[in-house]
């Protein structure tokens, strides 16, 4: 087998992803509340300056023939941005300066576990960052009393892999860094394009009908037509369609960024 179709073999998982995982838990802790309110400063400061004030002169929002209060809107798309900024940030920076700038990485390595445990710890580890982060602002938006549909409490697996997705995603660009400023692209070309095409912010259908076809097949898409309407108290119209687009994403995207990692510590 050639050196570059090694770096693309299958993933060689097992447990050994746990110590690593516990690991990245035991630092966070010392640090959970300064992280938590970075996390849920901003999406909260959209929700309370765009739902509230914008909300105000909006009102209102037709969704599929019904009329939705806009705050609400905008909640339960700002939850699926805010699990994939928080997993984002995650799987670059902080994995960024484990791998790169920490050499955490490397001292793990000197263990019996692999890259490919490595990776996959970073991964999950990313994901429990982002459902974290959307759990503490969706007890705000219970205390607000957006919303209190017993459906939401299926939207927390949802927004577990929402963040997987994500962080497989960011993963990509993480093997690719040289420096922090790389990040900047992906930031600016990927994820803010797509906060303003998945309906986060107003419905999809005020869209050119060209732009509509593509953000249909958008991550981030998929996660806000699962979630909304469970804060509508309802079910997702194509609940099926949506988990394999981000199942999609998750698979291809972690395999990617894998055989990068692996090609980046083989040099």
């Amino acid at each position: 087998m050639s050196t570059a179709a090694s770096h693309w073999r299958p993933p060689v998982l097992s447990m050994r992803w746990w110590p690593v995982f516990l690991r990245n838990l035991l630092v966070w802790r010392k640090l959970a509340i300064p992280s938590l309110v970075g996390n849920i400063a901003e999406p909260l400061i959209w929700l309370v300056a765009f739902g509230y004030g914008m909300g105000a002169l909006v009102g209102q929002v037709r969704l599929g023939g019904t009329e939705v209060p806009y705050i609400l809107f905008l909640a339960s798309g700002s939850i699926c941005m805010s699990a994939m900024n928080a997993a984002s940030f995650e799987a670059l920076y902080s994995a960024f300066s484990r791998m790169h700038v920490q050499k955490t990485w490397d001292g793990i390595m000197n263990a019996p576990v692999g890259l490919d445990d490595v990776i996959m710890a970073e991964m999950l580890w990313a994901g429990f960052k982002a459902v974290f982060t959307a759990t503490a602002i969706l007890g705000v938006m219970l205390a607000l009393g957006i919303s209190a549909s017993p459906h939401l409490l299926v939207a927390w697996p949802v927004l577990l892999g929402v963040g997987i997705t994500f962080s497989c995603i960011a993963l990509i660009f993480n093997a690719l860094a040289t420096g922090y400023d790389f990040f900047t692209y992906y930031f600016t070309l990927f994820l803010t394009p797509m906060m303003f095409l998945s309906g986060v912010f107003f419905p999809r259908e005020q869209l050119p009908a060209a732009v509509r076809a593509v953000s249909e097949w958008l991550p981030l898409t998929a996660a806000v037509e699962l979630v909304r309407p469970m804060f509508m108290d309802q079910w997702p119209a194509h609940p099926v369609r949506h988990l394999l687009v981000l199942a999609a994403y998750a698979v291809v995207a972690f395999w990617i960024a894998l055989a990068l990692t692996r090609k980046r510590f083989a040099a």
